[in-house]
């Protein structure tokens, strides 16, 4: 079993929000999958159980505002006897790009209060999917930007990330986060799938794959065949000439 929690703030004025964003992609997988059970509370959040391509999950949404979500989410696993590794969290990330996204497993909280709560309850070796929600450029102004809605015009790429993390809930389910990485990458960006490397490397779930090896050249290059030592030129006439002649031969040492 694992639990996929969603970060957010409890209460219909924070619904839209930018650091709900969380939220909003687990009710995207709730709503997807028909074996989930309705929303119930229970763990200082919001629950719901089911099962994804064969596997147990549960979806969490703490209702303990955000700073404080490591309460519910360490209830939660503790509970269950779960480790760290069997947690994933979805959460805003200012460093990155509206309808960008990063998987990763450990590292730090990198600011974010939700994170720095549930590191302090349960470690640091849980799985972490970063959805972007761009950046102010003031400092001053992170506050209400992020607890500020959605704008209109972020409408169309917030539906596509949120479809596209339901789409491919399965491979989080197997724990597949690379080949989930890879196709919502390639579902996102649909003009990386002409790349062969990168239509490879979602069929495989090698997220690493190398582009193809350059074919070896049939002839060498015009900057090693510069670097070829050549026979000195050798004067024919004159003293020198003389000089040489005797010194190496009739022929001046030359074929």
């Amino acid at each position: 079993m694992q639990i996929i929690a969603g970060l957010g703030n409890p209460g219909g004025q924070y619904a839209r929000n930018r650091h709900n964003i969380g939220f909003m992609a687990v009710d995207e997988i709730h709503r997807r999958y028909s074996s989930f059970s309705p929303w119930r509370a229970r763990f200082q959040g919001e629950v719901s159980e089911g099962t994804i391509g064969g596997e147990k999950v549960m979806l969490l949404k703490p209702m303990t505002y955000m700073n404080e979500s490591g309460r519910s989410v360490g209830e939660a696993m503790r509970f269950y006897k779960l480790e760290p590794a069997d947690i994933l969290v979805i959460y805003d990330e200012l460093d990155l790009p509206p309808a960008k996204f990063r998987m990763k497993t450990g590292g730090g909280h990198g600011g974010h209060n939700g994170l720095r709560s549930i590191t302090a309850h349960i470690g640091d070796a849980y799985r972490r999917l970063r959805l972007g929600i761009g950046h102010p450029r003031d400092k001053k102004l992170v506050s209400n930007y992020v607890l500020g809605d959605f704008a209109k015009v972020d409408g169309e790429w917030l539906e596509l990330i949120l479809g596209g993390i339901a789409d491919h809930a399965e491979l989080l389910a197997k724990r597949q986060d690379s080949t989930f990485a890879n196709k919502l990458t390639l579902q996102l960006e649909p003009e990386k799938a002409q790349r062969p490397e990168k239509r490879k490397a979602a069929e495989t779930g090698d997220a690493t794959t190398p582009p193809a090896p350059r074919p070896a050249a049939k002839g060498q290059s015009h900057i090693r065949q510069a670097r070829q030592p050549k026979a000195p030129a050798l004067p024919t006439s004159g003293p020198m000439a003389e000089m040489l002649k005797k010194l190496l031969g009739k022929s001046g040492g030359q074929d």
